[in-house]
């Protein structure tokens, strides 16, 4: 599918939308216990003063002369006014702590196995759900467990090597492992994501998370978090199988039965969750193999931009330097050209960008965050949405014409920043105007970077979009579009470039009994939480078939 080049103007709108607070739904408690809650706002500065708390209370509420207790169900920051506030909805007492999880006490039946292909979100929180119903997780992974892989990014860093089998896509915790480990979903229709928190707590997380409106965790904590949800699942009877890569189905009389891996080992179970994640094209590649049905999925690809924090920090808190208590600003922003959606991605506040490439030859980049986010960069992935006639109209057609565009855009990003892993780079403003950057400014970025035409690199109706809406971002968010800021391609991993479809009902393959394609890879989740609230769902619908039937 070759690029055409061609240039054009477009008409376009924006919208930018601050941190939005996103409701976290608090369980019920257990004893019929009721609890007035109140909204206030609080400046910064008193975010930690108690007394101060208690006072906004009583002039919200008259009625409450004393405030014994409290506590905070929900915490954002609204930071239109030019001084940003705290706004929090707060429960007076009594009212039970929703941070609690129930975790099995018993062991399962270990005549029940279930076969879980990948150790990330989906298939962890599977695991745990089989847990609870009595079934056996067996989960099959690619990749080495979290810490281990740690040395393999080591060498992508520092040699440009990829390993094949553990990267930043692959391995225990899968993708998000080592990208921030944020939890903002809005797939709360899917499922109760307030479950997925209270185990994320359970196993290690701070319980701010079930409180702030766009939680986060930090890629230097997740790896403690995962490993304790790997000891739960080992304590309970379940197993974990690390570098064992699936390699083939075993199907009989249109039911799947089993997996056979690289070592020449088969696995059997009473089904299989298929959480494999959005970069396993091999086991795409099994379903045309056995006359599976599979289809391709739009997805959406562009770049990744760098600020300096402090810029963001101006731009969204009007303060510079920011307020001790405020957190590393972030920003979402969204745009339409032309009719096409241009959005922000996995935006990383105080953040560092990294290479998640999972082959040689082939360059993909991503962002990721530690707990405290207090990195001097700021950097979001900024895409635009590809729609399958976009592909046809380059000639794709099939269920792998989505991964194929994918894949070319990837190599033309690898070649056109040379070995080891360097990037393509530009000043935001040579992008937009078209021209190779003389220089370029310092960057997250470790590998490197290196200027090159990414206006070039991208197919035209990618690049000009980005164009456009970096214009459109600056208009509305002063100080945005900067030759400070630079722009490295490609974010190509936004999501699944394959749907692998699955009955409403059953959840289950149309084509065959027992298998059951889950999470992100599959094209039903884009995130942390909502792969494993699919997770969820899919070990729940196991359970009900498995003890309906007998």
């Amino acid at each position: 599918m070759p690029f055409h080049r061609g240039r054009g103007r477009y008409r376009s709108r924006i919208s930018f939308v601050f941190s939005i607070p996103i409701p976290i739904p608090t369980p019920t408690p257990k004893k019929k216990q009721m609890s007035e809650t109140v909204s206030i706002t609080v400046e910064p500065e008193f975010i930690d003063d108690l007394e101060h708390l208690k006072m906004l209370i009583r002039r919200t509420l008259p009625h409450a002369t004393a405030v014994e207790g409290f506590r905070i169900i929900k915490r954002s920051i609204d930071a239109r006014p030019r001084k940003p506030v705290y706004i929090l909805k707060i429960a007076l007492q009594p009212l039970e702590k929703p941070h609690e999880a129930r975790i099995c006490s018993g062991r399962v039946d270990p005549n029940k196995p279930v076969l879980i292909v990948g150790a990330g979100p989906a298939g962890y929180f599977a695991a745990l759900e089989l847990i609870e119903k009595g079934l056996k997780p067996v989960i099959l992974e690619r990749g080495k467990d979290v810490l281990s892989r740690r040395k393999d990014l080591a060498r992508i860093h520092r040699q440009g090597l990829v390993a094949a089998d553990s990267n930043y896509c692959f391995g225990e915790g899968g993708a998000g492992a080592y990208s921030d480990g944020k939890l903002f979903t809005r797939s709360t229709k899917r499922g109760d994501t307030t479950k997925v928190l209270q185990l994320l707590v359970t196993h290690g997380a701070h319980p701010d998370i079930l409180v702030d409106a766009q939680p986060h965790i930090g890629s230097n904590r997740l790896p403690r978090i995962i490993t304790s949800i790997r000891n739960t699942i080992l304590s309970q009877g379940g197993e974990i199988h690390f570098q064992t890569r699936v390699t083939d189905f075993i199907m009989q009389a249109g039911r799947m039965t089993g997996l056979q891996t690289d070592s020449g080992n088969e696995y059997h179970g009473l089904a299989v969750i298929l959480a494999c994640g959005h970069s396993a094209r091999d086991i795409f590649a099994l379903f045309p193999k056995h006359k599976l049905m599979l289809a391709a999925k739009p997805f959406a690809a562009g770049v990744r931009v760098e600020h300096p924090q402090a810029l963001i920090d101006q731009i969204r808190y009007h303060q510079h330097p920011r307020h001790k208590n405020l957190p590393a600003a972030a920003y979402r922003v969204t745009s339409q050209i032309a009719g096409r959606g241009v959005y922000s991605f996995c935006m990383c506040p105080g953040g560092f960008i990294i290479p998640a490439a999972t082959a040689p030859g082939e360059l993909v980049i991503n962002g990721m965050s530690l707990s405290g986010r207090n990195a001097p960069y700021a950097n979001a992935g900024i895409v635009v949405e590809i729609r399958l006639e976009d592909l046809a109209a380059y000639g794709g057609h099939g269920p792998f014409m989505a991964l194929a565009f994918q894949q070319e855009l990837e190599q033309s990003a690898y070649h056109a920043g040379g070995a080891d892993l360097w990037a393509p780079a530009q000043r935001m403003g040579d992008f937009v105007k078209g021209k190779i950057s003389a220089d370029l400014p310092a960057s997250s970025y470790r590998p490197g970077i290196r200027p090159a035409p990414l206006h070039d690199i991208l197919p035209p109706f990618l690049s000009r979009s980005l164009q456009a809406a970096f214009v459109e971002f600056g208009k509305k968010l002063k100080g945005f579009y900067t030759q400070e800021a630079i722009v490295l391609g490609v974010e190509s991993r936004t999501s699944s470039p394959v749907r692998i479809p699955r009955e409403d009902v059953s959840l289950s393959h149309p084509q065959v009994a027992n298998l059951y394609p889950c999470g992100e890879g599959a094209g039903y989740a884009g995130g942390i939480v909502s792969a494993a609230v699919d997770g969820q769902k899919i070990a729940a619908k196991i359970a009900e078939t498995q003890f309906s039937s007998g």
